[in-house]
C-alpha cells in the first residue's frame, strides 16, 4: 500500500486532488500546512508502516526531523516536486496528467543496489604551486592533514624561513590515480638538495647573478657557474653540481593544484585532485580548502558500469574496431587493451556521465545507476499514467540531478513570479544521474511507449565530447524516425544555462506537434541494449506511415549517418578473395561462412557497425553503409561473395577458392623459394603437399645433411 500526502501551502497551485486520486486509484484530500499545522496527519500517515509519498520537497529536512520526533514512524517515506515542475506554470491549470504521471513514478520500488567502489584516505596531501602559497595553504590545513610541498617557483614572498612542511622540487614527470592512491613521479634536476638544505640563506648572498631564489634553487638561465653558492654549502653540503639527476616517486592521497595550468587537464579530474587556478586569491578556495578537510577516510561511490567482453567490438586479434567508448570519456577513465581484445575501465576514475553507455552499438558497456530496465519502467510508468489521466503529446525533459534540477526549479520559481511561463504541461522532467547517461535504445522506447518527442538538457556542465555525441546518437534517431515516416522533429538537445534561456527552450517544445505511433507500446525493456532496440524497432515499423499500402515484405533501406549502430557492409568482389578473416574477427556473428561453400554471408540484423571487418581485410575490399533495412531478409543470411572452389592437382580434392589461390600463385611465382615443383605443391592440398614434398627425388633432404 502507498498513501499520498499533497500540501499546496497558500494555495499557489490549481491542483484537483480527484483528478489526481483517480489516475492513482487512491483518495487524496489536499493539505495546505502539512509540515506544520497539519503535521499530525503526516504523523499517522508514517505509523502505517505503508510506504508515504509527500509531494513536497522544500521542507523534505522538516519532514525528516517530524519523522524523527514521530513514535513508532516505520514508513519509509519519499519527495517528490510537483510545484516547480508544473504547479507552478503558466500552464498549471492543465498540468495534472503531468503531477499524475510524476506521482506514479515516485510509487515505483527503488532499483536494486548496485556494486560499489572503494576510497580510502590518510589526509596525505600534497600541495603544488608556487612556494608561498603552497606555504599559506598547508598552514591552513596543517592542523587535519600531512602535508608535503612540491615547489613550482618561490612566488612573490617565497618560502618562510622555518621549513615546517617537507618540500620536493624538480621536474613533475607524471601525476595518476585518485583518492587515496595518487602516485607523483618527478626528476630531482637541480644542484640544491632541499633535504639538505637548511635556508641559512648563505648562498643566496654569495650568488653574484642572483640566481637562487627563496625557493632555494638555482635558475639555469641566470648561473654563470661560479661554484661561489656550492663553496659557501661546506657545512650542509646541499649543492653539488655534479650530482646526477634522480628519478623518485611517491605516493599521496589528495592533491591540491595551485598552479595556473593543471597537472591534470580534464574535463572530470580525479577524485581527490582539486585545482585552484589562481591560487588562493581563486573565489573557491574557501570552498576547495573545506572540501579537503572533509576527503579524510573510507568513502564509496556506485560502480555506474557493467561490461561483457563477449559484446564488446573494440578490437579482434589486436586490428581496432569500436573505439567510440575510449573517444568520449571525459574522465580518461577507459583505455584501450588491444592484446585482450577488450577495453579496460577504471572504476575509481569513472564519474557516471553514462556516455560510454550511450555511444557504445553493442551494448558491451551498460549503465548500472540505474540499470536500463529500471530506467524504462520509470519511462513507461510516467507515459502510461500521463495518457490515463488525459494527457496528449508528452515530452520528456531529460536532466541531471545537479545542475538539471537546479535550473528547472528556479523556472519554476521565475514562472511563480511571473517573470516566465514555466515548464509547459507536457513536458515531463524526468531526473537522471547525469544527462548522457541515456541513449537512442531508451529514447526510441519512449516514443514506442507514447512519448512525442525526447529532450536532452544541457546546462554546461557537460563536456564538450558528451554533447557532440548525444548531437550524433539523436540524428540516427531522427533519421530512423523520419525514414519510416514519421514527421517533425522528436529529439532535441536543449541546452540552456538560464532559467530564461530555459523558457524559451521549452516553449518551442510545446508548440512542436511530431508524429508518433497511435497506440502505445507494452515491451518491458531489457538489460540487452540490442534486444531493446529490435522492440521498439518492430512497435515503430509496424505503425510506420512509410509502410501503409505496402506489402508487409516490401524492402525499406533507411540512410543513416556515420555514428549508426545499424547497417550493412559493401563487398567489392573484384578485390575479394575469400579468405573470409573478416569472418573470424566480427564479433557479433554478423559475418558468415558456409560451411558447405565458399560462400561469404552477412546478417544485417547483428551488424554493429564496429569496422573490425573492414580494418581486417587484407585486400581493403570492405566498406560500411550505415542505413537500417526494414525487410524480412535483415534476419536472414544473405550471400555478400561466393567463389568457384580450387580442386587439388593430385587427388582432387577441393580446397581454398580459385581466386584465393591464383592471387597466392601470382604474388609468389617470383619468389626464390617457390620455383618449380614448389610452385606446383601451392596448388595442392595439405595432405598431398606433405606426401609429394617426401616422394621427391629430385630434392635433397634434411636428413641426408
Amino acid at each position: 500500500m502507498t498513501t499520498t500526502l499533497i500540501c499546496d501551502c497558500n494555495k499557489t497551485m490549481p491542483l484537483e486532488p480527484k483528478t489526481l486520486g483517480a489516475a492513482l486509484a487512491e483518495t487524496l484530500p489536499l493539505h495546505s500546512a502539512l509540515c506544520r499545522r497539519e503535521a499530525p496527519a503526516f504523523q499517522r500517515a508514517i505509523q502505517s508502516g505503508d510506504e508515504v509519498i509527500v509531494a513536497c520537497t522544500q521542507e523534505k529536512r522538516l519532514f525528516g526531523e517530524l519523522a524523527q520526533q514521530t513514535p513508532q514512524a516505520e514508513s519509509p517515506i519519499r519527495f517528490v516536486n510537483i510545484r516547480e515542475t508544473g504547479g507552478w506554470s503558466r500552464d498549471a491549470g492543465r498540468a495534472m496528467p503531468k503531477m499524475a504521471a510524476l506521482l506514479a513514478q515516485a510509487r515505483l520500488p527503488e532499483p536494486e543496489p548496485v556494486a560499489t567502489v572503494s576510497y580510502a584516505s590518510q589526509g596525505r596531501l600534497l600541495v603544488v604551486g608556487p612556494l608561498d602559497q603552497a606555504e599559506q595553504a598547508a598552514a591552513l590545513l596543517a592542523d587535519a592533514m600531512q602535508i608535503t610541498i612540491f615547489s613550482r617557483g618561490p612566488g612573490v614572498a617565497g618560502g618562510a624561513q622555518e621549513r615546517r612542511w617537507p618540500v620536493l622540487a624538480g621536474r613533475i614527470d607524471a601525476l595518476s590515480g585518485w583518492l587515496g592512491a595518487f602516485r607523483l613521479g618527478w626528476t630531482r634536476d637541480n644542484a640544491i638538495d632541499l633535504d639538505l638544505c637548511t635556508r641559512c640563506n648563505a648562498c643566496l648572498a654569495a650568488c653574484p647573478e642572483q640566481a637562487i631564489g627563496l625557493d632555494y634553487q638555482i635558475d639555469g638561465a641566470k648561473c654563470r657557474s661560479h661554484r661561489d653558492c656550492e663553496r659557501v654549502c661546506t657545512a650542509a653540503g646541499a649543492i653539488d653540481f655534479t650530482r646526477p639527476d634522480e628519478s623518485h616517486e611517491a605516493a599521496f592521497d589528495l592533491v591540491l593544484d595551485l598552479g595556473e595550468a593543471p597537472l591534470i587537464d580534464w574535463h572530470a579530474p580525479p577524485q581527490g585532485y582539486l585545482h585552484l587556478r589562481g591560487g588562493l586569491a581563486d573565489p573557491q578556495a574557501g570552498a576547495t580548502l573545506v572540501r579537503l578537510r572533509g576527503l579524510i577516510g573510507e568513502f564509496e561511490k556506485p560502480k555506474f558500469f557493467d561490461y561483457k567482453q563477449k559484446l564488446c567490438a573494440h578490437s579482434r586479434n589486436e586490428q581496432l574496431g569500436c573505439n567510440a567508448c575510449v573517444e568520449v570519456c571525459s574522465a580518461h577513465a577507459i583505455s584501450s587493451d588491444l592484446a585482450r581484445q577488450r577495453i579496460v575501465v577504471e572504476p575509481h576514475l569513472c564519474v557516471g556521465c553514462g556516455a560510454c553507455t550511450t555511444v557504445c552499438p553493442t551494448g558491451a558497456l551498460a549503465y548500472a545507476y540505474p540499470p536500463a530496465p529500471d530506467q524504462g519502467t520509470k519511462l513507461r510508468t510516467l507515459l502510461a499514467t500521463y495518457a490515463a489521466a488525459g494527457g496528449r503529446d508528452a515530452v520528456l525533459l531529460l536532466h541531471s540531478q545537479e545542475g538539471g534540477r537546479a535550473l528547472v526549479e528556479q523556472l519554476g520559481r521565475e514562472a511563480r513570479l511571473g517573470r516566465a511561463q514555466g515548464v509547459p504541461a507536457q513536458v515531463i522532467p524526468v531526473e537522471l544521474w547525469h544527462a548522457a547517461s541515456t541513449g537512442i535504445d531508451l529514447w526510441l522506447s519512449a516514443l514506442a511507449f507514447g512519448a512525442s518527442q525526447v529532450a536532452v538538457l544541457a546546462t554546461g556542465e557537460e563536456a564538450p565530447d558528451y554533447l557532440t555525441a548525444l548531437r550524433a546518437q539523436m540524428a540516427v534517431a531522427q533519421a530512423v524516425m523520419n525514414g519510416l515516416g514519421y514527421t517533425g522533429v522528436h529529439f532535441r538537445l536543449v541546452e540552456a544555462g538560464t532559467p530564461a534561456a530555459l523558457d524559451t527552450e521549452l516553449a518551442t517544445l510545446r508548440d512542436a506537434r511530431p508524429q508518433t505511433p497511435a497506440t502505445a507500446a507494452r515491451f518491458a525493456v531489457g538489460a540487452e541494449k540490442r534486444s531493446t532496440l529490435e522492440m521498439a524497432l518492430d512497435h515503430l515499423v509496424e505503425a510506420a506511415p512509410a509502410r501503409r499500402g505496402k506489402a508487409a515484405d516490401a524492402a525499406l533501406a533507411i540512410a543513416l549517418p556515420a555514428a549508426s549502430p545499424f547497417g550493412t557492409i559493401d563487398v567489392d568482389r573484384d578485390k575479394c578473395t575469400m579468405c573470409l578473416a573478416c569472418v573470424s574477427a566480427c564479433p557479433a556473428s554478423a559475418l558468415q561462412d558456409n560451411p558447405n561453400a565458399p560462400q561469404l554471408r552477412f546478417v544485417e540484423k547483428n551488424c554493429v557497425q564496429c569496422g573490425l571487418c573492414d580494418s581486417t581485410c587484407p585486400e581493403d575490399a570492405i566498406s560500411l553503409v550505415p542505413r537500417l533495412l526494414v525487410a524480412p531478409e535483415r534476419s536472414q543470411p544473405v550471400v555478400l561473395n561466393e567463389a568457384k572452389p580450387w580442386s587439388c592437382i593430385r587427388c582432387s580434392k577441393p580446397f581454398g577458392t580459385a581466386k584465393a589461390i591464383e592471387a597466392m600463385l601470382g604474388r609468389l611465382a617470383g619468389h626464390s623459394m617457390f620455383q618449380g615443383d614448389a610452385l606446383e605443391r601451392l596448388k595442392m592440398c595439405s595432405d598431398c603437399r606433405v606426401i609429394d614434398l617426401y616422394t621427391a627425388t629430385n630434392e635433397q633432404k634434411i636428413t641426408e645433411l
